[in-house]
């Protein structure tokens, strides 16, 4: 595991865009689970404001979690990035993998689940992504995966149904064992409200368990959190 604390979240995304543009170049097919959040909404400004012109033909685009809403919804997380992102690039329709948000939700949990496992290629018999990005919620969840819920970080199914602890709404996420199958992981987290949590991980390095973001650790690839100088110093 490693960590870059960049100056400002603006600093952080213009630099993870840079990665992002570098993976475009790959000859070869490049697999990303996208997230939702504040930060990915800045990342997706930049990718079309900067780089709409790159060739994103090699990319393809799937969600580490979902809202079960319509993909017309405000809180959807592929409508986010579909208005931000996906519309002013050249990407092919084809390669964008959402997450039927508007379906039954225990349904889509097992369709999307198979579909990862047809289409990704699999390692130790679980779907294995080149590219994971995370956000992580003041909770310290992650994707999808709250602290009331840690038994989704070892569930055995690849997609799983998930429920926000407050709002009650219904999500589809990654479960915890996929997360961990990814080539490469790279959390992306802003704002000193994160401090706590991120003092917690990644600082003092105990009394964590609660915290699903501390229960990613990638079994074969890279993990790596990149955060802006508020969610590292608390200032």
């Amino acid at each position: 595991m490693n960590k870059i604390v960049f100056e400002n979240p603006n600093a952080l995304a213009n630099f993870f865009a840079n990665e992002l543009v570098t993976l475009s170049a790959n000859k070869q097919r490049v697999n990303i689970a996208l997230s939702g959040g504040a930060t990915p909404k800045l990342l997706f400004h930049i990718l079309a404001t900067d780089y709409a012109h790159i060739d994103w033909s090699n990319m393809h685009f799937f969600w580490g979690d979902e809202r079960c809403v319509l993909p017309t919804d405000d809180e959807s997380n592929y409508k986010i990035a579909n208005q931000l992102f996906f519309n002013h690039c050249n990407i092919p329709p084809e390669n964008i993998h959402r997450v039927s948000g508007e379906k039954n939700p225990d349904e889509e949990a097992l369709q999307y689940g198979d579909f990862l496992n047809r289409e990704l290629p699999l390692i130790d018999g679980l779907p294995c992504f080149d590219l994971i990005y995370l956000g992580m919620g003041e909770d310290g969840h992650t994707a999808s995966i709250f602290p009331h819920q840690l038994e989704l970080l070892s569930a055995t199914q690849t997609c799983a149904v998930a429920q926000h602890p407050i709002s009650g709404q219904y999500r589809i996420t990654l479960t915890g064992p996929v997360i961990n199958n990814a080539r490469k992981v790279i959390f992306l987290v802003t704002g000193k409200a994160k401090y706590p949590i991120i003092k917690s991980i990644l600082i003092d390095e105990k009394d964590s368990g609660n915290y699903p973001a501390a229960h990613i650790k990638p079994a074969h690839g890279e993990l790596k959190w990149y955060l802006d100088h508020d969610a590292f110093h608390g200032s």
